[in-house]
């Protein structure tokens, strides 16, 4: 980690390295530090125990999705962790979990690459597994192979299957071979002498449990069609973290990692997959608690709050409303006068429209905020679970890029509830 990126550090020299500023919460570095650009809030202990979690309940090889967050503290940390594995999309991928972890495993799981990348791989990296889900990337490896003289043997293509189910974020409509194809392809890769494996992606953040044992079930029908001996068998990631709930529209929970994992594993036994080494690739479920976002509000205008941070920067999660967060109201003490009595005082909740720090109409949060009434101008928010995807899809545009991290004790769950969370439908009191 670069050390521009610690809160109030001194500039680098050649000769001294800077401590990462850290805090025993979020309320208490915000009130400290007193910051006016977004600050990240990382908790390498929340982290460190995520992972641990899914290694212990998960019977086959993790690899962590570097996509997810590959900030190279994130794979520091999950290297210390006991991660040995990392499912990797691109060259800067490869370089980050080389770096992080230099013996460790990567598999190429992304279906569509560059023969350039592949080679890169192949040669430069030493990968030995990757996916696919059409005859041309088979052709593409094969001439990769041929070209720098490699054992067939020593690699294992993973055939990627379509499979449609319950997600936030739903991924067979871009990748994914149908079954009847799938068959067609092992049975081809089989011919020239590399490994077959099968693999799926039921989607991020699943909402329906059972996705999972009707993508093994049709990993089993494509393995009966080809006929061709499977060396792995790859559930991809899914696998759902803990974000926010809504009371006001109460759900049933989504069950535990490990009941999730339990009906994961009656399918495979059910399916005739008991004996082949299997492998995931979570990324959520690691990764989204470690981090928070402390925003501050730059203008409080009736109830709409006008924030430095937004869509472009780490809510876009937020932005597409297909995820539920915590939201926790950190007070300015230095201001003495607010509107109304505040949720600590008995005052009430209320919603309230996100406005992002850019020039840009488009920058505004598609659901509200729902946080005490006397939240004003000069307050935090601390925004909680925004370790998965948001620091990936930051952006530069308009010269707003949070990039100041503080390193954190406590979890943003531990302490006093959170004071309300990101609405997932509109309500009629919010402006528009």
């Amino acid at each position: 980690m670069s050390q521009s990126r610690f809160a109030s550090a001194p500039p680098p020299t050649a000769t001294a390295a800077v401590a990462t500023p850290r805090f025993a919460s979020g309320r208490e570095a915000a009130l400290e530090l007193r910051p006016d650009q977004p600050v990240y809030c990382f908790r390498p202990h929340v982290l460190a125990a995520d992972a641990r979690a899914f290694v212990e309940a998960f019977p086959g090889k993790t690899a962590y999705a570097v996509k997810t967050n590959g900030e190279p503290m994130v794979l520091d940390v999950l290297a210390r962790a006991g991660i040995a594995a990392f499912d990797v999309a691109s060259p800067a991928e490869f370089a980050a979990a080389r770096a992080a972890a230099p013996g460790a495993e990567l598999l190429y799981m992304h279906p569509v690459k560059a023969q350039s990348d592949i080679r890169l791989a192949l040669e430069h990296y030493r990968i030995r597994a990757t996916a696919l889900d059409h005859e041309d990337e088979v052709a593409k490896i094969v001439r990769i192979v041929r070209a720098l003289d490699l054992d067939p043997e020593d690699l294992t293509l993973f055939v990627r299957i379509a499979s449609k189910g319950d997600a936030a974020y739903e991924l067979s409509k871009k990748f994914g071979a149908a079954p009847g194809h799938a068959a067609e392809l092992l049975q081809r890769i089989h011919g020239i002498g590399i490994k077959c494996g099968l693999c799926f992606h039921v989607g991020s953040q699943v909402e329906d449990p059972d996705t999972y044992a009707r993508a093994v079930a049709v990993a089993a029908e494509v393995r009966a069609a080809a006929g061709v001996p499977i060396v792995a068998l790859d559930v991809g990631g899914g696998f759902p973290a803990t974000y926010a709930r809504n009371p006001r529209r109460p759900a049933p929970p989504m069950p535990p990692l490990d009941q999730i994992i339990s009906g994961l594993m009656g399918a495979v036994e059910r399916n005739g997959f008991a004996g082949t080494p299997l492998v995931a690739e979570p990324g959520r479920v690691i990764v989204a608690r470690s981090f928070s976002v402390i925003v501050r509000v730059l203008l409080k205008k009736g109830q709409r709050l006008y924030i430095n941070d937004g869509i472009w920067s780490s809510l876009s999660d937020s932005w597409t409303g297909k995820i539920l967060l915590p939201v926790r109201h950190i007070p300015d003490p230095a201001r003495r006068h607010r509107p109304g009595r505040g949720a600590q005082a008995g005052g009430r909740i209320e919603p309230f429209r996100i406005y992002g720090a850019t020039c840009d109409s488009v920058d505004v949060l598609s659901r509200p905020f729902y946080l005490p009434e006397s939240v004003d101008t000069g307050d935090w928010i601390e925004i909680g679970h925004i370790g998965a995807y948001s620091l990936s899809l930051r952006t530069r545009f308009n010269g707003f890029y949070p990039d100041t991290f503080v390193e954190v004790e406590t979890p943003f769950e531990a302490g006093d509830a959170p004071e309300g969370f990101a609405e997932p439908e509109r309500r009629g009191g919010v402006e528009e």
